[in-house]
């Protein structure tokens, strides 16, 4: 199963019993910047989880809607949270970031198009950061998710900025270079 997916779950349903539309739902409205779990594969992991024992469901109906499984954590579910929890803070997991191939092959292009291209890149990034920046205030501990994020984008910003020089600086010596060899 997959643990940091798992360890949301888990934690959610720590704080309140929910349905999996609602979970999902929370998800999306709260933690979508630092989670990427789609509807159908909540569904799956709850469904690992409830074969685990680490949650139990019951059906329940509301009126004329279809019945609906309320999600609770178990005894079993909580230790898996606590497993859980530790094991996340305590390490470190190295990141590959997606876009970085292309960089190995950046000489490939002329370097005006490749400064064209990363300068899409950067407002990318820069309309990501604005977001964030943007989104209100969690409670607790979960604002540091928040935190992590901009100071990341705000870092690669930097970052991005730095290769964008570089590129354009070794434009200008090529293009100069190329002149003075040319001159008689």
């Amino acid at each position: 199963m997959e643990d940091e997916r798992a360890l949301l779950l888990l934690g959610i349903l720590r704080r309140q019993d929910m349905h999996g539309y609602r979970l999902h739902e929370f998800i999306d409205t709260n933690l979508a910047v630092c989670a990427d779990l789609k509807k159908a594969t909540a569904y799956f992991l709850l469904d690992k989880m409830a074969a685990e024992g680490w949650v139990s469901y019951e059906q329940v109906q509301e009126g004329n809607r279809p019945p609906r499984r309320v999600y609770r954590i178990t005894p079993a579910g909580e230790q898996a949270f606590q497993r859980l929890i530790r094991a996340n803070l305590a390490t470190y997991a190295s990141m590959r970031f997606p876009g970085d191939v292309g960089l190995a092959f950046l000489d490939d292009l002329k370097p005006t198009e490749a400064v064209h291209l990363l300068r899409q890149r950067r407002a990318a990034m820069l309309d990501a950061l604005t977001a964030l920046q943007s989104a209100p205030e969690h409670a607790g501990t979960a604002q540091l998710i928040i935190e992590h994020q901009r100071r990341h984008l705000a870092a690669e910003l930097d970052w991005l900025d730095e290769v964008i020089a570089r590129v354009e600086a070794k434009s200008r010596k090529t293009r100069s270079s190329g002149r003075r060899a040319s001159s008689p």
